[in-house]
């Protein structure tokens, strides 16, 4: 298969380049060519088949063209070593816990492929392949697991100063290794723009090996449609779900309209934001306006120019007519955010994080102007990632840390502090990759 840049369809390139350079000369983002569509045969039989067998379903609809069935079946069972179990807290509201991986964090599913997928690409080459990423909190510590000590790579993080929960810095910083963590001076979109910089330096990129492990990596997407076919399945038959997403970067909202593409039925698709309210203020006005972000308590949602609404775009012809038929968005503040934790603690007894909390204020605002709705809200992450908001909502030591990220919290933090000027990372990247 052959994926074009959103800026200049006729910038084509294969699948090693699209997932290994990341990101076409024109600051564009990768497509398919075609976007495939699962037939009658899979969504006849979907509701009986295993994860593992739904997300070889869908990744061998992207990549079975250029990866074989047996190593891409290999690649997606390494993948789903864990469970994506959808909770019901009422019969119309459901969570999807997404925190079951290694670092607790809905991230682990599409850094584990991309991890995969790239050694794939590269298992006859001799070069070090150089993986820079850009985190707002819980993408840098779920590429960091997926990648350490993984022969033939080495990792740069790039993460805001003090716009990370405590915990989620140490799951940048403390593995060491191939895994080298940046404290930028600025926001989220700072770190992201240095990263697109680093690409977009085609000398510097290929001198380098470069590749991205952001959501503009079209290897980070596929894998996470798997979740939403999975949890769709476990739903009653004909019942067709309202998805709704936390959203920052809005590449697991692009990951959920792939699903739809490949045939799920979905009734609508939900965009819940913190204060960076850009896409929302966009489905409501039809005008874009990205700025900065402001810093929130639901950290990985603070961006104010994300990148995957691009691919949103590109999804619905560039129409705002189109995209606002199949999805809606709301965001909501701090403090409606603390009052939702206690709200859902004290209703269904389920502890949710302040991700969590504001795609479930969605939710059931969305179902009081929607009698009869289905809603699965994802759960992005684990509540004990954000111990000094919980603590303060619930009580002191109310959420069990679990022990694979309580062995951080003692491990010393090791980083590099550097401005948010091009120049400096860029001589940094030189003097210290080579």
């Amino acid at each position: 298969m052959k994926y074009h840049s959103t800026n200049n369809s006729s910038h084509q390139v294969d699948l090693k380049e699209a997932i290994l350079r990341s990101l076409p000369p024109d600051n564009g983002l990768y497509m398919p060519n075609q976007l495939p569509v699962l037939g009658a045969e899979f969504w006849n039989t979907y509701r009986k088949l295993s994860f593992q067998e739904i997300g070889f379903a869908v990744a061998n609809a992207f990549f079975g063209e250029d990866v074989p069935a047996d190593e891409l079946r290999e690649i997606v069972n390494g993948t789903l070593e864990f469970d994506a179990p959808l909770i019901e807290l009422a019969p119309d509201d459901h969570i999807l816990e997404l925190f079951h991986g290694p670092t607790l964090a809905f991230k682990d599913f599409g850094a584990r492929f991309m991890a995969r997928l790239m050694a794939h690409l590269t298992k006859d080459e001799d070069r070090m392949l150089t993986v820079l990423v850009a985190t707002s909190g819980d993408t840098g510590g779920a590429v960091a697991s997926a990648f350490h000590n993984v022969p033939g790579t080495r990792v740069v993080i790039l993460y805001p100063k003090g716009k990370v929960s405590g915990l989620q810095e140490k799951q940048l910083t403390a593995l060491g290794g191939n895994i080298t963590a940046l404290e930028i001076e600025g926001s989220f979109d700072d770190c992201q723009a240095l990263v697109k910089q680093a690409f977009l330096d085609r000398e510097l990129s290929e001198r380098m090996n470069l590749t991205s492990a952001n959501s503009i990596n079209l290897s980070r997407l596929v894998p996470q449609s798997f979740y939403y076919i999975h949890s769709a399945r476990q739903l009653p038959e004909g019942v067709k779900p309202v998805f709704v997403i936390p959203s920052g970067n809005f590449g697991n909202l692009t990951a959920g309209l792939l699903a739809k593409q490949l045939g799920l039925p979905v009734a609508h698709f939900l965009a819940a934001t913190n204060r960076n309210d850009v896409v929302p203020e966009y489905l409501k006005k039809g005008e874009y306006h990205p700025r900065p972000s402001v810093a929130t308590i639901s950290n990985a949602m603070d961006v104010g120019a994300p990148s995957n609404f691009v691919r949103m775009q590109a999804l619905f012809g560039n129409s705002w007519e189109n995209m606002r038929q199949h999805i809606s968005g709301m965001s909501f503040s701090d403090n409606e955010t603390r009052v939702a934790i206690r709200e859902v603690k004290s209703l269904f007894n389920y502890q949710i994080d302040p991700h969590g909390a504001v795609g479930w204020l969605a939710a059931r605002a969305y179902r009081a102007n929607h009698p009869g709705a289905m809603t699965i809200t994802l759960e992005t992450a684990h509540p004990a990632k954000f111990p000094d908001v919980m603590d303060a909502e619930l009580g002191k030591s109310s959420v069990a840390i679990p022990a694979r990220l309580a062995i951080l919290a003692d491990q010393p933090k090791v980083s590099t502090a550097l401005t948010k000027d091009w120049q400096t990372f860029r001589a940094w990247l030189t003097a210290n990759i080579d």
